[in-house]
């Protein structure tokens, strides 16, 4: 991994990994039609019709970590080669970024909004009907879990999920415990695995492991997948290092807002089994895109990228001498299986 992406994704940990959000957030129906009154005739319509884009240059937010770094650059060339649109990428952050759409309409997109986050200034823009998500922006909502390399459960087709360890984990290692790579111990990830280790009935049958910091966390799981050995670990997505090394997800259960508050808990006195909570990650959309600019509107409503499509995006960035930008033209480029249905019938 490098230098300049651990960089970036440590500048932005606090913030995605703080420990579950319970803030309640606004989410209208994203595919609402807000522009009222009745339909006028087909030939009205199109001596009415704006460009696709509009006439100024449409606005997308960059965000500072790697992977809405990617979406923005590969939004912006989509929607010049499909749709002719001339687009401005400009730099932003979540709390900034939201608190302008939802006062100037401006940026017009923000591809990777974490909602929870910013869930008061969010709700307000909601309010004043100022920006709507448009779509989810990675296809999938469970973005952190416990993951077992690739071989073990290719070794145990048994392991389905963590409701299946305790019959599968005293048969590894020799019997002695597994290791378990948790969160660095700073993290409220750490916190809460390590109930959720209580919780599953696990203690005496894994060894959790808690590293100083995130660069300690991957060496380590680098290590252990190099050995070939048994373990178990904790991760997020989207995230280079869940394809970059062959891993695949536990069923975690279902989610259980009361029991995830107790596991949060530095004193949880009974401590149950719970998923780790859906993430509202949405393409943003200024609410005049979707009045003024439909066409628009409807490409990023159709946008939604696999997570596993982001973490191979996130592999190439790690590679020798890649960009941003060079990986967005690279998926443009041999992707269409993908995108082709975001551009629908574009003119």
């Amino acid at each position: 991994m490098t230098a300049r992406l651990c960089r970036a994704i440590a500048l932005t940990l606090g913030l995605l990994l703080a420990g579950p959000a319970w803030a309640q957030i606004t989410v209208l129906d994203q595919a609402q039609d807000r522009s009222g009154g009745a339909a006028a005739p087909a030939e009205a319509e199109a001596e009415a019709a704006p460009p696709p884009c509009g006439t100024q240059p449409l606005t997308i937010a960059r965000m500072g970590w790697p992977s809405a770094e990617i979406l923005a650059e590969i939004h912006a060339r989509l929607l010049a080669r499909e749709y002719g649109c001339q687009t401005r990428v400009m730099p932003g952050d979540l709390a900034a970024t939201a608190s302008a759409m939802g006062s100037t309409g401006q940026p017009a997109v923000a591809p990777e909004m974490w909602v929870t986050r910013v869930a008061e200034v969010w709700n307000a823009a909601i309010a004043a009907q100022m920006l709507r998500p448009a779509a989810n922006s990675f296809a999938q909502t469970e973005l952190e879990g416990w993951f077992v390399p690739g071989f073990l459960a290719a070794a145990h087709p048994e392991l389905k999920g963590v409701a299946q360890l305790r019959q599968v984990l005293p048969t590894l290692n020799g019997g002695k415990p597994v290791s378990f790579i948790s969160c660095p111990v700073d993290w409220a990830c750490a916190l809460i695995n390590r109930n959720l280790v209580a919780a599953l009935e696990l203690k005496g049958l894994v060894e959790i492991i808690e590293p100083d910091n995130r660069f300690a966390m991957d060496r380590l799981i680098a290590e252990a997948v190099s050995r070939k050995e048994p373990f178990l670990l904790y991760y997020w997505q989207p995230n280079a290092v869940l394809a970059q090394f062959d891993f695949a997800a536990l069923d975690m259960g279902a989610y259980d807002a009361e029991a995830m508050a107790c596991l949060a808990q530095q004193a949880c006195a009974e401590p149950r089994p719970s998923a780790f909570p859906n993430e509202t990650v949405v393409v943003a959309l200024a609410e005049w895109v979707f009045t003024d600019l439909p066409a628009i509107a409807g490409y990023f409503q159709r946008s939604s990228l696999p997570l596993a499509e982001m973490n191979r995006l996130l592999v190439q960035l790690n590679e020798t001498g890649a960009s941003v930008e060079g990986v967005a033209e690279r998926f443009v480029a041999e992707r269409q299986d993908l995108w082709k249905s975001w551009v629908g019938n574009a003119p």
